[in-house]
């Protein structure tokens, strides 16, 4: 008698039209219909298992089990990722690598990144307030473009800054796009990358020298398990890994704005400048609107979970978007409610919006403290200081589109700053 189970299976030759058709909710909508949290499918013409839930998540995040490398399609690569980026390592090699990116998350550093974005809001706010409106979404892209070139050390002039968000934002708007918006994330990427490379030159020959503390000073000077320094090609990409995810910050952002315009009440209560209560409303931006749909490994060698049998070399996607919507980790789970943050039980499983496991050791986010410090700020400007006009707009968002905003962009009317804080 064998001692795996078959695996529910999603019958036909292909479904890599369907995952497009139906973006975050392609592995949800088939968990339920298999009534299972894993099934196996068929996407670009190869066998994939998809996944979803806090026992798959463990599983997943097992680097014994499976790997990165490889893994992300060369669209990814090109445009999100980049080549020899943090993301395609395993082992020793992502160990060393991570530990370069986490040694510029300490709390002096977080600090020094909130008082620059705190900055960079108010410096927008003066230039909104002549504004009959503004696109919150492009603003706060140019907003966390400048904030992250500062922090990262990377000098920006001022009449650079568009071009480099556009070129930025381009990187993260185009993975899933097809034709023309596509090759333009890939000219993007190979711009700055370009211009990153020629600044790291500079740091090693003593023409530039950001602080000892910026990831383009730390990056430049970093060495490999051999005792090199990465060529700078690597050194551009891993920068680019600080500067682009900052900017998509923008987009949580945005659903920020939806969220205080859908649910006023919570305005109320974050007007009392509760740090407690801000995290638990920016956990909730996080875990309720869409982000990353779900993230992608292989099977490092055959191993058998739950009585499945995982082959190596096998393609393996976990939901994140369903796990963070899954009803047996979260009451309710379509329900908007900060609350459910106060009992949250902390498991780096079950709350994956940048993905799951040990920020040092695995694959989980480098930069999710980021994410969390700048959305915080962000949320204290939105709600106490600044007043503004959501005028009729569309406010909906595609669950398809990868990644998601509302339509549009959140348009804002009457920008003031709220003067009387005191």
């Amino acid at each position: 008698m064998s001692d795996t189970n078959q695996m529910p299976r999603e019958e036909g030759i292909d479904h890599s039209l369907s995952l497009m058709r139906e973006g975050y909710m392609y592995i949800l909508n088939r968990r339920h219909s298999f009534s299972t949290e894993i099934f196996e499918t068929r996407l670009l013409g190869k066998k994939a298992i998809c996944m979803g839930g806090r026992a798959a998540a463990e599983v997943f995040y097992d680097t014994e089990k499976f790997k990165r490398e490889d893994a992300a399609p060369n669209r990814v690569v090109q445009t999100l990722f980049g080549k020899n980026g943090v993301q395609a390592f395993d082992g020793r090699e992502h160990k060393q690598r991570k530990g370069m990116f986490m040694s510029i998350m300490s709390p002096e550093g977080l600090q020094r990144l909130r008082e620059i974005a705190q900055k960079q809001w108010n410096q927008a706010l003066v230039k909104w307030e002549q504004m009959d409106e503004l696109v919150l979404y492009e603003e706060v892209k140019e907003i966390l473009c400048s904030t992250a070139c500062h922090w990262a050390g990377v000098p920006l002039e001022e009449e650079d800054v568009k071009e480099v968000t556009k070129d930025l934002a381009a990187m993260f708007e185009s993975p899933a796009a097809v034709g023309p918006k596509h090759w333009s994330g890939r000219h993007a990427r190979n711009k700055v990358e370009k211009w990153l490379s020629e600044l790291v030159d500079k740091v090693r020959r003593g023409e530039l020298n950001p602080q000892e503390d910026t990831a383009l000073y730390i990056f430049s000077w970093h060495r490999d398990l051999k005792g090199n320094l990465l060529n700078t090609d690597t050194v551009s990409v891993e920068v680019i890994n600080i500067l682009r995810p900052i900017v998509a910050i923008a987009i949580f952002i945005n659903f920020t704005v939806l969220a205080l315009h859908h649910y006023p009440k919570e305005r109320e209560k974050l007007k009392t400048s509760d740090e407690r209560y801000a995290q638990m409303f920016v956990q909730e931006v996080r875990r309720f609107y869409p982000f990353f749909p779900f993230v992608a490994a292989l099977v490092k060698k055959d191993f058998t979970w739950n009585n499945y049998k995982f082959e190596e070399g096998t393609l393996t996607l976990l939901d994140l978007y369903g796990t963070n919507h899954d009803p047996e980790i979260w009451e309710n789970p379509d329900i908007f409610d900060p609350n459910r943050f106060a009992k949250w039980d902390g498991s780096p499983f079950n709350f994956i919006p940048q993905g799951g496991g040990d920020h040092f050791m695995g694959h989980r986010c480098a930069g999710e403290w980021v994410t969390i410090e700048v959305m915080k700020v962000s949320l204290d400007y939105l709600v106490n200081q600044m007043n503004y006009e959501v005028p009729n707009q569309d406010l909906s968002y595609s669950m398809v589109s990868i990644p998601s905003i509302p339509h549009s962009n959140i348009i804002l009317k009457q920008v003031k700053q709220n003067r009387e804080i005191p």
